[in-house]
């Protein structure tokens, strides 16, 4: 199963695509690309900088799931790559699972092609998920409460 929650020190875990859930983290992948969207640009972050983003549908005999592939990750990875990600996690898009690599993770394009076919009926992000509300939390700003 999947590893839930998360720690820095929490040594990461080999687990099939099918085995992801919503709040997995600090995982292994190993899937093969079976299609790439077009490369999108955002402003993200603080200061607002320009990124590209681009989402590759990876799976195995399990499943399959969106990978989000970030800037310099786009072109790493084309249709029919296997590709390896290490220490990855998901999280919610628009309440659709992603696969990611961040800030901790490493994609790599593995020399041994993924054997088998990939079982694309069990698209892990077409599943919508309930993202819990936050809980609420006030702020004290120049000597009044505001409510966020």
């Amino acid at each position: 199963m999947a590893v839930e929650g998360f720690s820095r020190n929490r040594q990461p875990v080999d687990v099939k695509v099918g085995e992801l859930t919503p709040t997995s983290r600090a995982v292994n992948v190993i899937a093969k690309a079976m299609s790439k969207s077009e490369v999108r640009n955002i402003a993200t972050g603080r200061d607002g900088a320009p990124h590209r983003v681009c989402d590759a549908l990876v799976g195995d005999e399990t499943g399959c799931v969106y990978l989000t592939l970030w800037d310099d990750n786009i072109e790493k990875v084309n249709e029919g790559d296997t590709v390896n990600v290490k220490n990855g996690y998901i999280n919610l898009f628009r309440g659709n699972m992603r696969l990611n690599v961040g800030r901790y993770g490493t994609l790599e394009i593995a020399e041994k092609p993924l054997e088998g076919d990939v079982n694309t009926e069990n698209n892990l992000s077409n599943k919508v998920y309930e993202r819990p509300r936050r809980p609420f939390r006030e702020r004290r700003t120049g000597g009044y409460r505001r409510r966020y």
